[in-house]
């Protein structure tokens, strides 16, 4: 298997002042927060939506261990809908300290293109801001939002993050073996 150069970055963004909106794409679209955690359709979305991308680390997790990711306080996923179809998600993953990661975010192969991703990331970004209201119990208010993407990840991706005003602060390079992805389900 031969080898590949792997660059991730870290963006962030410390200042609800700093997102720049996308336009919205239509009235087709909607955004809703699945407010009941469900490991099936979490990690229906994790595989359809990374299963091009080199997506791979949470395949092998038992529902147990979804169930426990998707359980803790302040975990969100907002999902983007066309019509009733799921197009994509964002997952927000609270920290310490008034930080949020925006853990997962991305869109099925057959809604990309259609200007929902700046869409959704802009709410998903809005809505790591605004966690600490609908978890006044559990969250501090949020100071910083990050994300990270790398060079496997959809080739639109680092400029989305970018327009939407979020600055790299990090860059890391690492050599790992390629692999093929795993596509949405075994075989596909």
């Amino acid at each position: 298997m031969s080898t590949i150069t792997l660059t991730t970055w870290s963006l962030e963004m410390n200042s609800p002042g700093d997102l720049v909106p996308a336009a919205v794409p239509g009235p087709e679209i909607r955004i809703e927060r699945a407010e009941v955690p469900s490991p099936e359709f979490s990690r229906f979305l994790y595989a359809s939506v990374g299963g091009d991308i080199h997506w791979t680390d949470r395949l092998s997790l038992t529902r147990a261990q979804w169930v426990e990711q998707l359980e803790r306080p302040g975990v969100e996923t907002w999902v983007a809908y066309d019509r009733g179809t799921p197009a994509g998600y964002v997952e927000l993953d609270p920290q310490p300290d008034g930080v949020v990661e925006i853990m997962y975010f991305g869109l099925l192969p057959d809604f990309r293109g259609r200007r929902i991703g700046g869409h959704l990331l802009t709410f998903g970004t809005a809505r790591a801001w605004d966690l600490a209201s609908r978890w006044p119990d559990d969250r501090e208010p949020t100071r910083r939002v990050w994300v990270h993407t790398c060079s496997q990840d959809g080739p639109t991706a680092m400029d989305n993050y970018q327009r939407r005003g979020f600055k790299v602060f990090r860059t890391e390079t690492e050599e790992k073996q390629d692999a093929p992805t795993p596509g949405p389900w075994p075989g596909a």
